[in-house]
């Protein structure tokens, strides 16, 4: 058995490695789930493998429009797109709406794909649940609209990659839950989920407070807040001054890397009464954060395998081959005990990567 610094050794060399290679190896996932009906996480999911498709016959253009690449978690989006429209040799065409706040930005940029004639087929990251449905609606018409990552109203959908955003905060919660209390009859926290109006907030949201339900942990502070991490960090300054209190803050990534410079600054290290963090996603920030100790704990839906699925999940349906039309990762829970069995890359992009707005096969 590996001891706890033998562990966190290990995630070391791991991370040692990712950033040893701009374009590292991808370990291909060996499973992935697929819900049928599709569209609804009220059905049930079954499992099944991973196999990425063959080349398409030509070099279909690919219009994708997501939120902002502006955090590591989009970023990783990004590179799973991109690496697959290179490994399948088609065109890509990525258009950013700037932050969550910018929907009418994100509808013009819909627009522009769906009117572009070289277009064949436009993925769309949401920055709202049904603020696009007409526009989906009507692009659909033409080309199909495949969603990616965020919940979404099915209306026009072609097909979907997602994860249950309910299920991401509801183990977030679970874990909370089963952490030890010292005896307290109350634990008082601060909860971040994100920015109000998007479309997967209300799902995390909800999965964490039905997990918390009936459990010593009491919300005595949320903040709502674009996933900026300037926004986040004064939203926990603010939460920590109305509460001092407060002995966890849990909520979004953005947040949870926010909290550890803020709460470093504000508590000595190992002091009494050390506040704890979890987030309610996975990124590069919150594993560094994991490996030193300053984040407890945090559910990855694999982004960059999640940018890979919907690549290929265009290709397959532009050839007019079999596939699924709702698939999406494993969620898998990673604290400090988890993260040796936790394959990085589906998870994170190669720090050595930076947006790429087009691909073009040479």
């Amino acid at each position: 058995m590996k001891t706890f610094g033998a562990r966190v050794a290990c995630c070391a060399a791991g991370l040692a490695a990712l950033l040893a290679s701009p374009l590292a190896p991808v370990a291909r996932a060996a499973e992935i789930l697929r819900w049928e009906p599709p569209f609804s996480y009220a059905s049930p999911a079954t499992r099944q493998p991973y196999a990425t498709p063959a080349r398409p016959r030509r070099a279909w253009t690919l219009c994708v429009v997501v939120p902002h690449l502006k955090d590591a978690y989009w970023l990783a989006v990004n590179y799973g797109m991109i690496d697959e429209a290179r490994r399948l040799g088609v065109r890509m065409q990525v258009l950013e709406a700037g932050g969550y706040p910018n929907l009418e930005r994100q509808r013009s940029l819909l627009k522009a794909c769906a009117e572009a004639a070289d277009v064949d087929a436009v993925i769309l990251g949401t920055v709202s649940f049904d603020g696009l449905s007409d526009l989906v609606r009507e692009t659909s018409l033409r080309k199909p609209v495949l969603a990616t990552v965020n919940d979404i109203a099915d209306a026009g959908l072609a097909a979907k990659v997602g994860v249950s955003w309910y299920d991401m905060g509801r183990q977030v919660g679970e874990y909370l839950v089963r952490l030890p209390r010292a005896g307290r009859a109350r634990v008082p926290i601060a909860w971040f989920p994100g920015p109000r109006d998007a479309g997967w907030v209300p799902f995390v949201d909800k999965g964490f407070r039905d997990a918390i339900r009936d459990s010593p942990i009491t919300i005595v502070s949320t903040g709502w807040g674009d996933t900026d991490k300037t926004v986040q960090r004064d939203l926990v300054q603010d939460a920590l001054d109305a509460h001092p209190e407060v002995r966890y803050l849990v909520g979004n990534a953005m947040m949870a890397e926010a909290a550890v410079g803020v709460l470093r600054e504000r508590q000595p290290e190992g002091g009494p009464g050390r506040i704890g963090v979890l987030s309610t996603y996975f990124t590069p920030g919150v594993y560094r954060g994991i490996v030193r100790g300053k984040i407890l704990a945090a559910p990855t839906d694999s982004p960059v395998l999640q940018g890979r699925l919907s690549v290929d999940q265009a290709v397959d349906l532009l050839e007019g081959r079999r596939h699924a039309r709702h698939v999406g990762p494993v969620i898998r829970l990673v604290d400090r005990n988890a993260l040796p069995h936790v394959d990085l890359y589906e998870s994170m992009p190669p720090p050595t990567f930076t947006p790429q707005f087009r691909y073009l096969p040479p």
